[in-house]
């Protein structure tokens, strides 16, 4: 019996194009004139003395500007960059600068599992605060209201099994009455080594038959 899902985003709910070609060049090219008219804002500055914290020494705002661009350039899931790109993303939503893609199917799906009383969850590596502006910003309008609850980076890291425990916990179900979606296979072992059940969302290429957990294209194939 399934009474809870844990989705992931990028590549399962929604495309990788869109966080890739528009969320993170969109983030990348305002970061530096954002962190620094906004240094003292009360949601920015603690972000900004929680990466020196992380590297251990005290860093000018140009030098924390430089270790920010080096992680974002090489796609690094740590939290106050995460966290200081959503802020970013925030406005763009806001602004009506783009809309969060979410896939036809997935929407429809989320919907139905939600009818059926199936509790609904996001877990992904992009902070709690742009996952729920993607959400909340679709063509399809606002779904958020379908979700119970929302699991970044800060739960731990998406490829240990710990991270599952957790959010298994907080939850409140035992992992094999929680089903596990996303595209990445690392993620999806660590997930079912926490005793979740799990599937593999195959959105480009052909399924593998001999893939160890279940495939499917989309949502609409998914077993509940």
């Amino acid at each position: 019996m399934t009474r809870a899902i844990v989705t992931d985003i990028e590549g399962t709910t929604s495309s990788l194009s869109f966080v890739k070609d528009i969320l993170f060049p969109y983030a990348r090219a305002r970061l530096s004139d954002f962190v620094t008219k906004h240094q003292d804002d009360p949601r920015v500055k603690p972000l900004l003395e929680e990466v020196m914290r992380l590297l251990g020494r005290e860093l000018s705002v140009p030098e924390i500007l430089t270790q920010l661009q080096l992680w974002s350039d090489a796609d690094e899931k740590i939290a106050p960059l995460k966290a200081i790109q959503g802020l970013i993303w925030e406005a763009g939503y806001k602004n009506g600068d783009f809309k969060g893609h979410i896939y036809p199917d997935a929407v429809k799906m989320l919907g139905h599992w939600r009818e059926q009383g199936v509790q609904l969850y996001a877990y992904s590596s992009g902070s709690v605060a742009a996952q729920k502006l993607l959400f909340s910003h679709t063509e399809w309008g606002d779904l958020t209201p379908l979700f119970s609850g929302f699991f970044d980076t800060r739960t731990g890291s998406k490829k240990a099994p710990e991270s599952y425990q957790k959010i298994a916990a907080t939850i409140g179900f035992p992992g094999h009455e929680i089903l596990f979606l996303s595209d990445v296979q690392e993620e999806l072992e660590a997930a079912a080594r926490s005793a979740m059940q799990v599937c593999q969302l195959v959105r480009e290429g052909e399924l593998d038959p001999a893939a160890p957990f279940p495939q499917v294209c989309d949502f609409t194939q998914i077993a509940v």
